[in-house]
Order: structure tokens, then C-alpha cells, then sequence
């Protein structure tokens, strides 16, 4: 699961709760939007669901999350968000007013007290259980608030509100369904930075407050959401099913009951080049919130033991601030394609049916640090408290189209050039009146990049006011 969206780390003390553009008006030719405008939960569409697809930013190394730009509001306005398929609640910082809040991208999301969702409400009650268990209600005139707990003791405080988001869907036409999610107005971290590139967390789990189920019951898309995270940094997300390659996947069921709303495919065995290594990843979870890939002790233990065994002798152990373990060659390396011939892929064989495999090639599961070291992505969750859960992390994802199918409850994925986006999201509205690009473009957007230091450096006073109720 992504944290709150600075501060906090950005690896697998991401991953898991302790309690667990400005969309221009449609052009000539689009058709009626969809979803209507209204601003009550229960408002639902009238055609046919479609699908909307999103250019991503970022990359696993240096900057650690991928995130997309989701118009918010009415009039709609841009926010980066976190993408995480490990969590459900899609979140923003939000003035509120804001008692703690870090230095992001765009202005604070406003809220009016006609966009509160009362306590009542049964997606305030599935958030609640889904974070504590519990949901209570001692008025039906509350709103409903959440404490939102992360692993590495930081936390986010809000409200659940209701709000537009307006999608631009490969049918042509927009929609603009009103859906809930959470205003952030004091988010507590330990670190000192409190810079952040995004604004939010986009949460696209499996409970009914994610923004995927919401979109679902209003009608606008199926209950189907994939990501492409390219290697070269950037990608690209989709809602729907659209495209979907249903023949050509790889396709595991989806075993909900091992982990309630997390994406998990059950257990794994683990193959180092051809060879069974002799572990079993007993729980294992998708998590795009999550930068690398861990693994139980026993597997991690297994995985490092090949690891150093098979190694050239051109190669040494290396120490590096990026990971825990590194190594260095006769010469720095300069991408993560040059450690290819250097180290075999890795075969995750899940227990769900014959031939149901992912292979991890070397640079699925190493990064490149700016040293020229190959330090291994994928780390020993016991550190952090996982047990025995593993957790399939971005690294590993990269260029996978990985995909959710919540409408027929398996989890599918295939090899794909992600930097090669579908053409119709390749102009990217919202940012023609202020607000500043992505920090991070790939390079299917190929833009320069200036305005958000400078957006940065000119609201240094606002966020300073912003900060001066928290800690």
C-alpha cells in the first residue's frame, strides 16, 4: 500500500496499513458525458461501460512510486496520485482546514461541507472495516472520519467527501461520476522532508470504497484495472477492459481469501535459472504501492544463498546506501540491461494451475544505482514485519501489462513494451492555467520539466502556513 505521500518510506514500509488534465470540455465529436454531474454516491450511468487510459510518471530507481494525474473537482483540476493496487481508499491533502500537510504539487484540495459523506453511509462503514474492523455511529448526522496507520508510525487523518472526477473514456465521449474519497487534512511523518510529488494516494483495491468498485456501480467502467510500468520510467494505466489481451495472458484466480482486498494470486514456488530452489512463497500479493519486491525469510534466505553461489567471478560484493546488497563489476554498469548476462532470470510458479508462471529477468529484480553498482530489489520482509507474506513489488512488475479482473476474479499479466502507450492518452490535459507538469516524464511525454521546482519555490510560505497546526 502507498503512504501518505511524503516523508514515509517509499518501499514496502509503504505497503501495508497496520490496521491493515483540468479535463477540457468535450471537443466537437465527443458525446455526452457519462455518469452525469451530480453529486450524490448513488447517481449512475445510462450506456454501456467503457474504458479510460492514463499516462504514468516515475520510476522504481531513483524516484520509488509511479503516479498519475487524475482530474479532480467542479471545474475538475489536476492531482498527482500514488498508484496503489494495495489499498482502497483514494485519498488527497486537503485544506479542510489543513493541520499538517506536506508541500505538493498543486494547491490543497477544498472541500464544502455539501461534499461530506455521513458516518452512515455503507461506504463509511466499508472503510472502517476495512482499516479497524469496526464502524459506530453515535449520530446520523456525523461525517465520517478515518485514522489511516502506516507501518512506519506515520498516519493520515480525513474525511470521506464525495466529489466529481472527470475521465476522458476510449468510446470518446466523458464522464464525470461523482464518487467518495478521503480529504487528507493532517498527515503525520517521521521524516524531515516534507516535499512530496504527489498529492494523493489513488487507492484500486478490491473493497467497495476503491474508486474502481464506485465506478463499477455508477456504470462508467467494468471492474477492471491493469498498469504498464516501463523500465525507461513512465507507463501507462487503464480502467475497463478494453485492452484486455484475455487470449494471450497469463491468467491465475484470484485467492480473496487469503488476504481481504489485496490482489493475491495464493502461493508460489521459486525457480533460480531452471533449478528449484526448495521454498514455497506461501502468501503472496500484487502491490503497485510498493517500489520493490519482498519476500518471506526463508525464500529471500534461499534467493541470496543462489545468488552469491552463481555469481561471476568478474563480480564483488559492493557496499551501497541505495540497498542492502550490492555488487560491483571490472567496470561501473550503466543500466540494468548490462547486468543481464551477469545473473540468471528467477520462475515464480504459482500453485493455482499447470504452467501458471511469471519469469523475473535480472532487471525485474535489480537496479542500477547511480554508483554503478547492481543492488538486488527484492528484500527480506521479516526486517519490516511481513512474516510471511511476500509481496510482488513495481521492480517486478516492469513491463508487464499486469491486470485486475475483478468481474471474473483472476489476475492476469504478459510482457509488454510499456513505454509504448496507446495513442490517445499521449496529450495530457490540465495544466494550461497554472499547474505544474510531473517531475518525473517519460519519455512518451518528452517535455521539458521546470515548473514544479519553481511551483515549489514560490508557495514555500504557504506550505509553511499550512504546516503551522501539525507538529
Amino acid at each position: 500500500m502507498a503512504p501518505p505521500p511524503a516523508g514515509l518510506v517509499l518501499v514496502a514500509l509503504l505497503a501495508l496499513v497496520l490496521a491493515l488534465a483540468l479535463a477540457p470540455a468535450p471537443a466537437r465529436g465527443d458525446k455526452p458525458a457519462r455518469g452525469g454531474a451530480s453529486s450524490s454516491i448513488a447517481a449512475g450511468a445510462e450506456t454501456e461501460p467503457s474504458s479510460a487510459v492514463f499516462p504514468l510518471y516515475g520510476d522504481v530507481y531513483p524516484h520509488g512510486l509511479y503516479y498519475v494525474a487524475m482530474n479532480i473537482g467542479n471545474p475538475p483540476k489536476p492531482y498527482f496520485l500514488d498508484v496503489d493496487s494495495g489499498s482502497d481508499l483514494t485519498w488527497l491533502q486537503c485544506d479542510a482546514p489543513c493541520r499538517s500537510c506536506n508541500e505538493v504539487p498543486h494547491p490543497l484540495y477544498r472541500p464544502t461541507k455539501s461534499k461530506l459523506v455521513p458516518c452512515v453511509h455503507r461506504l463509511c462503514a466499508s472503510l472502517h472495516n476495512g482499516l479497524t474492523g469496526k464502524h459506530r455511529c453515535d449520530s446520523p448526522h456525523e461525517q465520517c472520519d478515518y485514522v489511516i496507520k502506516y507501518a512506519d508510525q506515520g498516519s493520515s487523518t480525513g474525511v470521506l467527501i464525495n466529489d466529481s472526477f472527470a475521465l476522458r473514456l476510449t468510446n470518446g465521449s466523458v464522464a464525470r461520476p461523482s464518487v467518495a474519497f478521503g480529504c487528507g487534512y493532517d498527515q503525520q511523518v517521521r521524516s524531515g522532508d516534507l516535499s512530496s510529488p504527489t498529492d494523493g494516494v489513488l487507492g484500486l483495491g478490491t473493497g467497495s470504497v476503491s474508486l474502481l468498485s464506485q465506478l463499477k456501480q455508477r456504470g462508467v467502467t467494468k471492474n477492471v484495472v491493469g498498469h504498464c510500468l516501463s523500465l525507461r520510467g513512465g507507463g501507462f494505466l487503464f480502467f475497463g477492459d478494453d485492452l484486455v489481451p484475455y487470449q494471450r495472458a497469463t491468467w491465475t484466480p484470484m485467492a480473496r481469501s487469503a488476504f481481504r482486498n489485496y490482489y493475491s494470486p495464493g502461493s508460489a514456488s521459486l525457480y533460480f535459472g531452471d533449478r528449484s530452489l526448495g521454498v514455497r512463497l506461501a502468501k503472496v500479493v500484487f502491490d503497485s504501492g510498493s517500489s520493490f519486491t519482498y519476500f518471506a525469510a526463508k525464500p529471500y534466505q534461499a534467493l541470496v544463498t543462489a545468488l552469491k553461489d552463481g555469481l561471476s567471478r568478474t563480480l564483488e560484493e559492493e557496499p551501497d546506501t541505495s540497498l542492502p546488497l550490492c555488487w560491483k563489476g571490472q567496470e561501473p554498469f550503466k543500466s540494468v540491461l548490462d547486468v543481464r548476462k551477469e545473473f540468471k532470470s528467477l520462475v515464480l510458479n504459482f500453485a493455482s494451475g499447470k504452467k501458471t508462471l511469471m519469469e523475473i529477468p535480472p532487471e525485474n529484480y535489480l537496479i542500477v544505482t547511480e554508483n554503478g553498482n547492481a543492488c538486488l530489489g527484492i528484500l527480506n520482509g521479516s526486517e519490516i514485519g511481513l512474516k510471511d507474506l511476500s509481496i510482488i513489488g513495481d521492480i517486478t512488475m516492469q513491463d508487464h501489462m499486469v491486470i485486475y479482473d475483478n468481474e471474473k476474479g483472476k489476475i492476469g499479466w504478459i510482457r509488454a513494451p510499456c513505454d509504448r502507450a496507446p495513442n490517445d492518452i499521449n496529450t495530457v490535459h490540465g495544466f494550461e492555467e497554472g499547474y505544474c507538469w510531473p517531475q518525473f516524464l517519460p519519455g512518451i511525454i518528452g517535455l521539458p520539466n521546470e515548473d514544479c521546482p519553481a511551483y515549489y519555490r514560490s508557495n514555500k510560505e504557504r506550505f509553511a502556513k499550512a504546516q503551522g497546526g501539525g507538529r
